[in-house]
């Protein structure tokens, strides 16, 4: 079966940053688009717009996983349990006690703010177990993979989940790190990363309004020397000014995610050097 990403890197990583873009798909499958209600266009809003285009271009030797499949398929910063009973037969009815299924931003989006209801007709139960079972469940699996390779080899490792975000209405950060309150990363990751951002003079937030979702959740383990943390990047830094297209300030942004990506492999590095030996699939269990 063909996969539904691209895993760019060695299997067994050369740094301890492996990077994750899981929201910039654009490979819209044709059954996706028949069942489409509203436009294709609209499915935009919810693309970490080519975002990809960026952690490509700052990608060095770091082993880079990339969502193909959109996000309107299958979001996979949502855990497997989170399907929305409004569209998908096989939810469970506790499900919608998540914030962003009721939102209709579950595991399979159900709408927009723009465009409202996406579909025509309801998801069998079927029909999403096997989207879990081509592209979301690989996904997970082969990071899971790769930060245990990382860890057994650098003593550290750190994911960096890599998206992006509309402007921020009235706000000044162009950059919001999420560490899930500090549950997913030491401290010490993240103000490596205000370190170079400072440098970079941009203005970021920590936390808010995006703290991170189930990707760092899932793999985070911290105390256990594997580190995750989850950049959002304003669009309106890479993006022309419809937001739509490659712009002016892409490269500019490539330099900054990279810088991002150097603080982190030296703070892993350091914290690797003196890290006691320790199965990772002993502490998932």
């Amino acid at each position: 079966m063909t996969r539904s990403f691209d895993m760019i890197g060695d299997l067994e990583p050369v740094s301890p940053v492996v990077l994750s873009v899981p929201h910039a798909g654009r490979d819209y499958p044709p059954e996706l688009r028949m069942a489409l209600r509203a436009p294709l266009a609209s499915l935009a809003a919810l693309e970490d717009r080519y975002v990809d285009t960026v952690a490509l271009a700052a990608r060095r030797d770091e082993t880079l996983l990339l969502q193909r499949r959109p996000r309107a398929w299958i979001d996979l910063n949502r855990a497997e349990h989170e399907r929305d009973p409004l569209l998908d037969d096989g939810a469970c009815r506790a499900s919608s006690s998540s914030a962003k299924v009721r939102a209709g931003i579950g595991l399979v989006p159900r709408r927009t703010a723009a465009a409202g209801e996406l579909w025509r007709c309801r998801l069998s139960a079927a029909d999403v177990e096997a989207r879990i079972a081509a592209d979301h469940r690989p996904y997970h699996d082969a990071l899971a993979r790769l930060l245990e390779a990382a860890r057994a080899r650098f003593g550290c490792a750190v994911l960096l989940d890599v998206h992006s975000m509309p402007p921020i209405a009235g706000g000044r950060a162009r950059v919001v790190i999420g560490d899930r309150f500090g549950r997913a990363a030491a401290g010490r990751f993240v103000a490596r990363v205000e370190e170079a951002l400072g440098r970079e003079g941009l203005h970021h937030a920590l936390n808010t309004p995006y703290a991170g979702g189930h990707i760092l959740e899932r793999h985070a383990i911290p105390q256990h020397g594997v580190h995750a943390i989850q950049l959002e990047i304003d669009r309106g830094l890479y993006l022309d000014r419809r937001l739509d297209q490659p712009g002016s300030g892409m490269a500019a942004t490539a330099r900054m995610l990279r810088a991002v990506i150097d603080a982190l492999a030296e703070q892993a590095l350091a914290d690797g050097a003196v890290a006691p030996p320790f199965p990772i699939a002993d502490a998932a269990e």
